[in-house]
């Protein structure tokens, strides 16, 4: 039986970008927002655009927090692609304070527009790998990925920041604990990096 790739919507865009990164990776992904799937999946995604606030709301209507954190608890590869990145942390400070999931501690913080750099940071920017993962593999240092955000991760555990970005600031732009692997660019719209990216974490190596 193939795996069961998930991927969770709860209202949040780009869903179709990243199944066709999957289906290109070789499996067929599930979109949905069935909670019981997330409890079956051998894989889970969990994309995003959007504000902070809007992503937990929606999160919590479609009663997917807790079996969001129970997958993770459970061992099984996770990918937070952007707004899903950032939903891992304790704190979001977009538009005040909020509750995040809390799976990895630390905040979520603005990018200051700085020395002629715009807010939200949108366009190609390179990563500078820090620790070696098998979602590197194949993926050369100072790679390009394509990023559409204005707040950045502050993960209080330096360790689980696997690849960095300057923008103003060196923010994580990659994240890796365990079975969990977080971006805060997009790999689906990054060109042959991205999906080698999605293909090496569905490769299923931690």
């Amino acid at each position: 039986m193939p795996p069961r790739v998930v991927i969770v919507d709860y209202g949040a865009g780009n869903l179709r970008s990243v199944a066709r990164a999957v289906a290109h990776a070789g499996h067929e992904p599930i979109v949905t927002d069935d909670r019981d799937q997330v409890d079956r999946a051998d894989a889970l995604i969990v994309p995003g655009v959007g504000a902070a606030a809007d992503t937990m709301r929606n999160l919590r209507e479609h009663r997917m927090v807790e079996p969001i954190r129970e997958y993770i608890s459970s061992g099984r590869p996770f990918f937070g692609v952007c707004m899903g990145q950032q939903a891992l942390l304790s704190i979001s400070e977009e538009g005040g304070e909020h509750e995040c999931l809390g799976v990895i501690p630390g905040r979520v913080k603005k990018l200051e527009a700085a020395d002629g750099r715009k807010v939200p940071h949108m366009g190609w920017n390179n990563v500078r790998q820090k620790s070696p993962h098998s979602i590197f593999d194949g993926i050369a240092d100072d790679a390009y990925f394509y990023f559409v955000h204005s707040y950045y991760p502050q993960p209080e555990d330096p360790d689980v920041v696997i690849g960095e970005t300057e923008y103003g600031v060196t923010f994580a732009s990659v994240l890796a604990r365990d079975n969990i692997v977080a971006t805060q660019f997009h790999p689906e719209k990054s060109g042959e990096a991205g999906l080698r990216m999605y293909a090496n974490f569905l490769s299923f190596q931690s």
